[in-house]
């Protein structure tokens, strides 16, 4: 398989029957999308959530959202708090 930027792969991992849980969501999945292979990948368990639980998934990519966008922040501030130091001692060695 060759790799796409704009796709994340682990969507397309085989779900396997690892669990109870995992055992009835693979088959509720299975017999709603009906995939010509008979594998569930989470790329599908993830479109029939979207579809049927909403409620769940939102919040879900909600507080994903949030801590990424708070990660970003937080590497700016970083970035510019090194960006100063790096400068400062530039600046200390020239004098």
């Amino acid at each position: 398989m060759s790799y796409n930027e704009e796709e994340n792969p682990d969507l397309l991992k085989v779900v396997e029957k690892e669990n109870e849980l995992k055992s009835w969501l693979v088959e509720y999945v299975g017999n709603k999308v009906k995939p010509d292979n008979n594998e569930v990948n989470i790329e599908m368990i993830i479109g029939v959530v979207a579809e049927d639980f909403p409620d769940f998934l939102l919040p879900v990519a909600e507080e994903n959202f949030i801590r990424g966008y708070r990660q970003a922040l937080q590497d700016v501030e970083d970035g510019e708090k090194y960006m100063k130091e790096q400068n400062e001692k530039l600046h200390n060695q020239k004098q």
